[in-house]
């Protein structure tokens, strides 16, 4: 299949009428709909009145509850997923071979094992229909600036690195029956809190090479973790931490880059603005070049709407998009690494996981999880 370089729009559908669906995937997609660059024919949900209700009030003319009819009779070519991540394998691979390219929430899948499978459905060239996913941090233009100038060394040396999303989910968030358990969310908040803020780190900083994680289930009556750190090695020498937390009632999502020119902070919570980052130079650096690297330019937040113009633009050129392929996968798997070395008590190194290790097709290896919490006992996985 070649690029979709007509003038015609892209013709998308989404699969899933949730939460996600209504407050960031919808308004992204009218965004570039009244640009002419997409247009939304389809949608698609289990629970027909809601499809229905989510059709009719956003203009769609299609709706339906069954995923391979609608692929079959509309041929989109653009699907987009906001459902639960167990069904994502499935899904994915469904659109991919009915010729789709597909744009789907995270976390991407519950395992590395389900994400190669869905590369393996794939035709392979970067102009053909790929799955990407939703990691719409990398796209603000605050990260940008950031980015280029880390790879254009203007920074010096990247040296230590801080990760944090440490946010606050009360028992009622959990009354959601996929989530908080193994089979169907895939983890906890290191796969589906601090996913976002960690594969911008990754983004950053450049490949890692070696994990050592803990975990714990402290407070919340789930199979996974309700809160995790991890230490990290990248491959460029720097040394960083990554915290995930749910159970933290001051919420911060917070990167800190130390690096020999600079320190480069990003503070937000849910997404970040220009305004949300802070460059301090260290003694020495030149007013003029201090002043060059807080020009970030145009303002663009970080979005569902940022990544989406950027996906539209890629699939129409026949590139391949960043969150896709190996891009998406190197995620992933350093979030497994977290879990495998947090239950193994081992330091996990990058490759180290794959076929044959039962941390390859489940977060969890396959021990049942950790042992609820007791006052004044050390917390293990049993």
């Amino acid at each position: 299949m070649s690029p979709h370089r007509s003038n015609t729009p892209l013709r998308a559908a989404v699969v899933g009428t949730g939460g996600i669906a209504r407050s960031s995937h919808l308004p992204a997609l009218h965004v570039l709909a009244a640009e002419g660059e997409v247009d939304v024919v389809a949608a698609v949900d289990v629970d027909a009145d809601a499809v229905r209700a989510f059709a009719d009030g956003a203009g769609i003319p299609y709706a339906a509850t069954d995923l391979d009819a609608m692929l079959a009779e509309v041929r989109p070519d653009l699907v987009v997923l906001c459902t639960p991540p167990a069904v994502h394998r499935e899904q994915s691979v469904a659109a991919l071979r009915a010729g789709a390219w597909v744009w789907c929430e995270k976390p991407p899948c519950p395992s590395l094992g389900d994400i190669d499978a869905v590369r393996a459905a794939e035709p392979g060239g970067d102009a053909d229909p790929y799955a990407s996913i939703v990691f719409q941090h990398r796209f603000g233009s605050g990260a940008r600036h950031v980015g280029r100038l880390l790879r254009a060394g203007a920074f010096g040396r990247p040296l230590v690195a801080h990760c944090q999303t440490t946010w606050y989910r009360d028992a009622a968030y959990y009354s959601v029956p996929w989530r908080g358990r193994w089979a169907t969310e895939g983890g906890g908040p290191a796969m589906g809190h601090g996913i976002h803020q960690t594969d911008l780190l990754l983004d950053l900083m450049g490949p890692w090479s070696e994990v050592r994680g803990m975990a714990a289930r402290l407070v919340h009556d789930v199979e996974t973790e309700d809160v995790s750190t991890a230490q990290v090695r990248f491959a460029n020498g720097a040394l960083g931490t990554v915290v995930n937390s749910v159970l933290s009632p001051d919420e911060v999502s917070r990167i800190r880059l130390d690096c020999e020119h600079a320190t480069i902070e990003l503070t937000h919570l849910y997404g970040y603005r220009n305004a949300d980052w802070r460059i301090t130079p260290a003694p020495g650096v030149p007013e003029e070049t201090v002043a060059d690297w807080r020009d970030f330019g145009a303002d663009e937040p970080s979005s569902h709407l940022a990544q989406l113009r950027v996906l539209v633009a890629d699939i129409r050129a026949g590139r391949r998009h960043g969150t896709s392929g190996d891009g998406a996968r190197r995620t992933l798997e350093f979030i497994s690494a977290v879990y495998k070395s947090a239950f193994t008590d081992a330091p996990v190194r990058a490759g180290e996981i794959g076929p044959g290790d039962p941390f390859y097709t489940d977060l969890h290896g396959g021990a049942p999880g950790w042992a609820p919490a007791t006052p004044g006992k050390e917390e293990a996985p049993v």
